[in-house]
């Protein structure tokens, strides 16, 4: 891993950290999911995994909410989902796929479809965690997660994936390959 590349991993988790304490009172509804799925699909699946990673070791810490151990550990291993699903996605989208308005409507539908699918898996497994080690019904736990919390989390990750993936992989490729870096490559 090079210089940059530990440069971007720190900029664009530093970012998640800013926005997730910035959106605080609005829960469940956080950037830092499309950050790690973009950072993944840029960078490939270190990056995006870091990069869902190391915000959590910050925000899970000193998290306003509270803390729990397998709680914090399950967040850090599920928002990695997001970085390695956005490397997985790389490999069948090309980046000049995203430059013309002929595909913009068709992959930003696409994006905003798959961020549920990643946000259903991330708040299955972090509300099953929820409910075994906080002594609650498993069940419960995660069926409740789902209608008081995971439903926003859906809705607002299928917006933010849909107006802003495409717009923010350009910016990100646009920005590191004008650096003459090689950060974007696999």
């Amino acid at each position: 891993m090079n210089s940059r590349k530990i440069a971007i991993i720190a900029t664009l988790s530093g970012l998640s950290v800013a926005t997730n304490y910035a959106l605080i009172s609005l829960p469940n509804i956080k950037l830092m999911d499309l950050i790690v799925f973009v950072s993944g699909f840029c960078f490939g699946p270190m990056v995006g995994a870091l990069t869902g990673i190391i915000p959590w070791t910050v925000y899970g810490t000193l998290n306003p909410q509270g803390f729990s151990l397998p709680v914090w550990l399950a967040t850090m291993l599920s928002e990695s989902i997001y970085g390695l699903a956005g490397a997985l996605v790389r490999r069948s989208i090309s980046p000049g796929d995203l430059k013309g308005s002929k595909w913009w409507f068709n992959l930003s539908i696409f994006f905003g479809f798959l961020s549920v699918f990643l946000t259903f898996a991330y708040d299955l497994m972090t509300n099953f965690v929820f409910g075994y080690f906080s002594n609650s019904n498993v069940i419960f736990s995660v069926v409740f997660g789902f209608v008081t919390f995971g439903l926003v989390h859906m809705i607002s990750n299928a917006f933010f994936f849909g107006v802003g993936c495409v717009p923010l992989i350009n910016a990100l490729l646009k920005v590191t390959r004008s650096e003459g870096s090689d950060v974007s490559e696999k």
